[in-house]
């Protein structure tokens, strides 16, 4: 009898040692990303989920604001710390951090999956350096979009989208008339940015948009194109509310949601918070292109995976990086976040006609870049400070305004 408990209590200690084992050879990632609101959160529960269906084990990091998370996760870095896996905008944002030996390449997986087959090759040239690709690309977003209340727009009696600025104008008299917000702002620099560039592509074109932001031209064009981008911009604070400093992106979304105010220039992220609010597209809101603009702003989100020893940690980033890229999670994660698959393969016959707008214009290469894709950081960072100061002055006139903007580039 003791012979038989002493070998049952050595098979328990065996099992008790060796389940720690098992748990450490699995998959693991922490993943810091900016994605916390309900449509975002959602989305990211799409990947979360197919990881650890896939046996991997995750820990959720996510931070409110990018700017926030960006800067959680240099410190991270810094001190030696890094996650497996960060939230990371395509382009040349990424550039130092792999230059430096910072990060790991998932060129292998790349490979396997066939990357370079299934993706736009502008998007794939973008998540590769020095040869190798670095990122695992999630989606990406349209960033021309005017969201708009159909009841507000129906209490105002605006009864078509405006084609020109002058009707959208016309329609924001109306709502301010009618007792309605007509703008729902988010007061933030990165959103301030963003409308600039959807309004800048309106004056200037696609061809124009490249030449100010890839060949720095300053040509009469280009500065009077930038000088009516600001007028209009500067146009559009008599219809802001005064409490509109600070205000988070969602934040305005839902203003437009509950009907409160008549539109929010927004990127296409803004539908998940539609979605959320179980509210449909047609019926209780709807998406244009801001007035005039030949083609799309876009930006594309990925992941990048810093160089970390721990074993369960790389093969937590591999598995990662196929999560990202399957194409069922690609449109289940788009669905819910509002954006576009990247992916060319995908089936699109579950996105809304939003997406699928913004799918044809990707397709016919009416697209352009937003600034975080082919400008540095400190570029980046000095755009959206510029615009920031241009909109919180309005004495300010264009003619100086444009003088600014081009100094950034200086």
């Amino acid at each position: 009898m003791k012979d038989i408990m002493k070998m049952l209590l050595m098979g328990v200690a065996l099992i008790a040692t060796s389940l720690p084992a098992l748990a450490e050879d699995k998959p693991q990632a922490e993943v810091i990303t900016s994605w916390t609101s309900g449509s975002e959160a959602a989305a990211l529960g799409v990947i979360r989920q197919e990881f650890e269906r896939r046996g991997g084990v995750w820990k959720d990091s996510s931070i409110a604001g990018f700017g926030a998370a960006d800067a959680a996760f240099q410190n991270r870095l810094v001190a030696g710390d890094p996650p497996a896996a960060k939230q990371a905008v395509i382009g040349l944002a990424n550039t130092d951090f792999v230059n430096q030996g910072l990060m790991n390449s998932i060129d292998d997986v790349a490979k396997a999956g066939k990357w370079a087959d299934v993706l736009p090759k502008s998007i794939y040239d973008l998540i590769s350096y020095n040869g190798k690709v670095y990122l695992s690309p999630s989606d990406a977003h349209g960033e021309s979009w005017v969201f708009y209340s159909k009841e507000a727009f129906a209490k105002a009696g605006v009864s078509e989208e405006p084609k020109s600025w002058d009707e959208f104008f016309a329609a924001l008299d109306k709502l301010k008339a009618a007792g309605i917000q007509p703008v729902a702002w988010g007061g933030q620099s990165w959103q301030e940015s963003k409308v600039f560039n959807m309004i800048l592509l309106t004056q200037v074109g696609i061809d124009g948009f490249l030449k100010i932001y890839v060949d720095k031209d300053k040509s009469d064009a280009s500065t009077e194109g930038v000088k009516k981008t600001l007028d209009i911009l500067g146009k559009l604070r008599a219809y802001v509310d005064e409490g509109a400093a600070g205000r988070n992106w969602n934040d305005a979304t839902a203003m437009v949601i509950t009907g409160k105010a008549g539109v929010q220039f927004m990127g296409d992220w803004a539908k998940g918070e539609f979605v959320a609010a179980g509210k449909e597209l047609g019926k209780d809101y709807g998406c244009m292109l801001a007035p005039q603009s030949p083609g799309m702003v876009y930006v594309a989100d990925s992941f990048s995976f810093p160089k970390i020893a721990d074993a369960a940690s790389q093969k937590g980033q591999a598995l990662l990086a196929e999560v990202a890229m399957d194409p069922t999670v690609q449109v289940e994660f788009s669905l819910r976040k509002g954006s576009v698959p990247m992916r060319t393969d995908v089936d699109k016959s579950k996105l809304d006609i939003c997406a699928q707008k913004g799918l044809e214009l990707m397709s016919a290469g009416k697209i352009v870049p937003d600034q975080a894709l082919i400008l540095s950081p400190q570029q980046a960072g000095a755009l959206n400070d510029f615009v920031d100061e241009f909109w919180t002055n309005p004495s300010e006139d264009s003619s100086s305004g444009a003088e600014k903007f081009f100094a950034i580039f200086e």
